[in-house]
């Protein structure tokens, strides 16, 4: 059984390799999905895959690369859409 999750990442996520990060983790990890900038200076993550592993890309955010600085990340579950990559649109 797969689960799917969208999260937004907020405070300095922008400009510091937040979206490429994300998406090196969830290719070791093995999930698919698509990390994405907002207008607002937040990041949208959505992640699919194995239940663990998307747990782990979740609990991940809240580090996110080493020049990032996450104030807060609210995740919730939502339906799989069926991505077979990770992107950083």
């Amino acid at each position: 059984m797969k689960s799917a999750r969208k999260c937004i990442v907020n405070g300095r996520v922008q400009g510091v390799f937040f979206r490429v990060s994300a998406r090196n983790v969830a290719a070791e990890l093995g999930v698919f999905g698509y990390a994405k900038n907002l207008h607002d200076g937040r990041v949208e993550v959505h992640v699919e895959g194995d239940p663990a592993a998307v747990a782990a890309l979740c609990d991940w955010l809240w580090d996110g690369p080493e020049a990032a600085e996450v104030a807060h990340v609210e995740c919730k579950t939502v339906p799989q859409v069926g991505y077979d990559d990770f992107t950083t649109g």
